[in-house]
């Protein structure tokens, strides 16, 4: 059964940096491709990057402009992103999510498959 977990979430300043963690279960998480996505309030929920299988590619959202990067521990089975210089505007649920397509990422909702249960980070001073 796959299962992803989501964790890392938390309140920080703007400029400050957070990791969030997504941690699978029931198959191995290097293989696949892997995504984040986020919701704010009163939003649809929105990709933020995505990365193929060993990261031979990665797609980002316009507004990650480099802030946010994805890596990954296959030995822990973990993906996780790294976001700094975070801003207001990046308050929300964020989400990671496997794919329809295994091998192939995308930063549209309705391609995903399996989701995390989200992690709310909030850019507030």
């Amino acid at each position: 059964q796959v299962q992803l977990v989501d964790s890392g979430g938390n309140l920080v300043q703007p400029g400050g940096s957070l990791r969030l963690s997504c941690v699978a279960s029931g198959f191995t998480l290097d293989y696949y491709a892997i995504g984040w996505f986020r919701q704010a309030p009163g939003k649809e929920r929105e990709g933020v990057l995505c990365a193929t299988s060993t990261f031979g590619v990665t797609y980002g959202a316009d507004f990650v402009k480099g802030r946010f990067t994805i890596s990954r521990d296959n030995g822990k089975n973990t993906a996780y992103l790294q976001m700094d210089d975070l801003k207001p505007e990046d308050t929300a649920v964020y989400y990671c999510a496997t794919f329809k397509n295994p091998y192939v990422c995308s930063l549209a909702p309705s391609e995903a498959s399996s989701w995390g249960q989200g992690t709310q980070v909030t850019v507030s001073s």
